[in-house]
C-alpha cells in the first residue's frame, strides 16, 4: 500500500465530515476496518475506504441499526466482487432492494418529520411578529 494512496484517520474525518470517534467506534463494532496500519499502529485509509464510509454515514440519518448497516455494507462488497457466485450476486441484489424499498419508506417519515417542523417553525414566527 504506498503511502500516496493512502490517509490517515484525521484526514478522513474531514473529508467525510465525521468524528474520530465515529470512525473508531465504527471500526470497534465492525462495521468498518480500515485497509492498513502503519508500523507504529495507525490507522490507513484509501479512498474505497472513504467511499464506504460515505455510504455508512447515508444510512445514518435513515435510523438503520450497525446491524443493518454490516449487512448492506456485506452485500455491497459481494457485488464489487468480480469473482462472486451468480447466486450471491442475486441474493445481494435482492437484499439491497428490500433495503432501498425501507429506506425510500424511511425518507419519506422524515420528509413528514420535516413538515411538521416547518410548520412549528411557522407557528413561532407567526408570533414573534
Amino acid at each position: 500500500m504506498s503511502e500516496r494512496a493512502t490517509m490517515h484517520i484525521g484526514e478522513v474525518a474531514t473529508r467525510t465530515e465525521l468524528s474520530l470517534r465515529s470512525l473508531r467506534h465504527w471500526e470497534e463494532v465492525g462495521l468498518l476496518r480500515p485497509s492498513g496500519r502503519t508500523d507504529g499502529g495507525f490507522r490507513l485509509y484509501t479512498d474505497d475506504d472513504v467511499d464506504k464510509i460515505l455510504v455508512i454515514r447515508r444510512m445514518k440519518p435513515l435510523g438503520f441499526s450497525i446491524e443493518e448497516m454490516k449487512a448492506v455494507m456485506a452485500d455491497i462488497e459481494v457485488l464489487d466482487d468480480p469473482d462472486a457466485p451468480t447466486a450471491d450476486l442475486a441474493a445481494a441484489r435482492e437484499r439491497l432492494a428490500a433495503v432501498a424499498d425501507d429506506a425510500t419508506a424511511r425518507r419519506a417519515r422524515l420528509e413528514r418529520q420535516l413538515a411538521m417542523a416547518d410548520e412549528f417553525i411557522g407557528l413561532l414566527d407567526a408570533r414573534r411578529r
